[in-house]
């Protein structure tokens, strides 16, 4: 049995198999982590008003609110990290599930050991990470297209002074793209200069995480003005870019 850390990480778990609560109950805290699980999104929303959560392993097929649903709403207050669990590999919800701001998805019946190397991937990927991290200078602002864009506070304000909601994944990925504005970004290196995701992670889950900030950046979200695909490639950010002095 592992030692428990000092401070360990605190995951919960929302499914309504009462089997697979207790086994992943019971493995992972013997790994040495918290470990709280649901039945339903009730009682999820009931432990998310109470406690800070590492991560959240999400079972998609849920009794009255689908897993889909809490995704959307958890995704709406929080940027903490989410495994969709499943019971079949249906490739339409698994894109939904990524698309809703899900960082990774799991079918089925899975390895105890398999699901703790995804919770640590996944959480390594939102940690800081010095290596590559992009270096911040001081009082980093930067204007496009009426936008205030205060890297160092980490903030986006329109040119109404309407302080816009970002993720942390939001405003990481708004912010690379601005720093190399005019520059077409691959995904594989829009992974490794937000969160240092490896290359094993989705391709999709960044195309989600720009579906969702041109909603918030783009006047027409479907005609994007700002951030614009690049077929086979990647995405290049194409506003015009005027850094403060």
């Amino acid at each position: 049995m592992t030692s428990p850390p000092l401070n360990p990480d605190h995951i919960l778990v929302v499914d309504d198999d009462p089997r697979i609560r207790q086994m992943l109950v019971r493995y992972f805290e013997d790994e040495g982590y918290r470990i709280t699980a649901v039945a339903d999104g009730e009682a999820m929303r009931a432990q998310i008003g109470r406690n800070t959560f590492s991560i959240i392993l999400l079972d998609l097929m849920l009794p009255g609110e689908s897993g889909l649903e809490l995704a959307r709403e958890i995704r709406a207050n929080s940027d903490v990290p989410i495994i969709m669990l499943t019971g079949k590999d249906d490739v339409l919800d698994r894109v939904v599930g990524l698309e809703l701001g899900a960082d990774d998805y799991m079918v089925k019946p899975f390895h105890l050991r398999e699901v703790l190397a995804r919770i640590r991937t996944v959480m390594r990927r939102r940690a800081p990470s010095p290596a590559t991290a992009v270096p911040t200078p001081p009082e980093e602002i930067v204007r496009f297209e009426g936008y205030v864009l205060d890297i160092t506070r980490r903030e986006l304000w329109t040119a109404e002074g309407v302080k816009l909601d970002l993720t942390t994944g939001e405003f990481e990925m708004l912010a690379v793209l601005v720093r190399h504005a005019g520059r077409v970004m691959s995904r594989d290196q829009l992974m490794d200069m937000t969160r240092g995701r490896n290359l094993e992670a989705f391709d999709r889950s960044i195309d989600a995480q720009i579906a969702r900030l041109r909603k918030k950046i783009e006047s027409i979200p479907s005609q994007p003005a700002l951030i614009k695909s690049v077929r086979g490639v990647g995405y290049v950010f194409t506003g015009r870019v005027e850094r403060a002095s």
